[in-house]
């Protein structure tokens, strides 16, 4: 398939060719960015100096064919260090100096030959999966009225608009899986590990991964942040899989709508129609577990947290910390538990190669002032919309996010693949497949 011109691919390619300047890609981010960001709040910062120097040094090296990101734009989620720059992790009580440094992810991306336009917005400490704080409020670009999702929702939101073609999101307890599906991308969580850094938040449940318009750009982002170049090989051809689709939330009580359980059935039919074997099946959520996966989502804002004034901290935030502290203090976060989880779904995946869901649970809730709400209120929130996520990062299986057709005619609908540790290709595989049979619209309406 050749790449079309405004996505990464497509904008390499043509570097590469020397028929495009990185100045001029990087310039027609920042004028999409100043025309449409003020209406949707993707971007905290926006490095607009910074980034038209670093596209003209990039000019100035010629030779970029060895460069897998040359001269495409990129936005950064604001909750890892990019020189120079705050990282305000959606906090005012975070530091105020720069970096000194780049994060690791930051520093591959720009070797690769990013462009760094701009740092995303994100909900305090990355904790919740709705995108706002008291300096500004991201909106989903196919709906201004719903969230991007969290809490990678800036950096999802500037893709879905147009603004960039590829983003940079961390996923620690689907915070790259759940903007995707409420935007209509691709969203790849890498297995644990996949993604090196030199520590890994949520007690090895976050790791980095990308937001895209194409499985292709997705991949190659991927590529790019594990430093491993097969990873954006992407092949149809896996031979007959076993699947499995499940609409069974791994929360009890959780509804799950209609038109998500339709999506994941769409999914399903579409991968029995391009050949491969596929069976309505449950993974065996266990409550323990489950129990778990929620004590690392408290203790690990807790560790996050360490430092910090609470008194600057949201309502709702010292409400979550005050809970992780307690599950740490009571040794309620207990070791172990990934292998115990994996003990219990190995089974299941010895079955069948890779598991569909949907990828939420219902639409994406309003673009409100959730920060200014009980810390109960987003917990309800967060679990009822988006609860299909978060046993795949205690497990540290790869899960990747893909657009499945649309609700009511605005919002776009996903299903969340799922395969055992090491299988990324695999799902990067089905995803492109998918994407094959029924293509979505890469672009919110009214920003194409």
């Amino acid at each position: 398939m050749t790449p079309q011109p405004d996505t990464a691919t497509g904008i390499a390619a043509a570097v590469h060719a020397g028929d495009l300047d990185p100045r001029l890609t990087t310039e027609a981010a920042l004028d999409r960015i100043a025309t449409h960001d003020p209406r949707i709040g993707a971007f905290r910062r926006i490095r607009t100096r910074e980034a038209r120097r670093e596209a003209a040094e990039l000019a100035g090296r010629g030779a970029l064919e060895g460069l897998p990101l040359a001269g495409v734009p990129v936005a950064v989620k604001d909750n890892v260090a990019v020189a120079g720059e705050r990282t305000e992790d959606g906090s005012r009580a975070t530091s105020r100096e720069p970096a000194d440094a780049d994060h690791v992810v930051v520093r591959r991306l720009r070797a690769a030959g990013a462009v760094v336009v701009g740092l995303t917005r994100v909900p305090e400490l990355c904790i919740w999966p709705m995108t706002d704080s008291a300096e500004g409020t991201a909106r989903n670009p196919w709906d201004l009225t719903r969230t991007p999702g969290g809490s990678s929702g800036g950096s999802a939101a500037a893709v879905a608009a147009g603004l960039v073609p590829l983003a940079h999101g961390s996923d620690g307890m689907g915070s790259v899986r759940i903007p995707a599906a409420c935007c209509g991308l691709v969203g790849i969580k890498p297995g644990a590990g996949v993604v090196a850094e030199p520590t890994e938040g949520w007690y090895g449940m976050s790791t980095h991964g990308p937001l895209a318009t194409t499985v292709a750009d997705a991949a190659l982002l991927l590529s790019v942040l594990a430093e491993r170049p097969d990873l954006a090989r992407v092949s149809t051809s896996a031979g007959i899989l076993r699947v499995a689709v499940s609409t069974r939330p791994p929360l009890p009580g959780v509804p799950v709508g209609a038109d998500q359980r339709r999506a994941a059935g769409r999914a399903g039919e579409l991968l029995r129609q391009a050949g491969h074997t596929v069976r309505d099946d449950d993974p065996p959520y266990r409550p323990g577990s489950m129990n778990e996966m929620a004590a690392r989502w408290f203790a690990g804002a807790a560790q996050t947290a360490e430092g910090l004034d609470p008194e600057l901290l949201q309502r709702r935030t010292r409400g979550h910390v005050g809970l992780g502290r307690l599950l740490q203090q009571r040794g309620l976060v207990k070791d172990g538990a990934r292998e115990r989880w994996r003990a219990a779904v190995e089974p299941f995946f010895e079955r069948y190669d890779v598991l569909v869901t949907p990828a939420l649970a219902a639409p994406p809730p309003p673009a409100a002032r959730w920060h200014e709400r009980s810390w109960l209120a987003n917990v309800l929130a967060s679990t009822r919309y988006a609860p299909f996520q978060g046993p795949w990062n205690l497990a540290g299986y790869p899960a990747v996010t893909v657009p499945i057709g649309g609700h009511n005619r605005r919002m776009p609908l996903a299903v969340q693949l799922v395969a055992p540790a090491g299988r990324e290709s695999r799902l990067i595989g089905v995803a492109a497949q998918l994407e094959a049979l029924a293509p979505w619209p890469r672009v919110a309406p009214g920003f194409a």
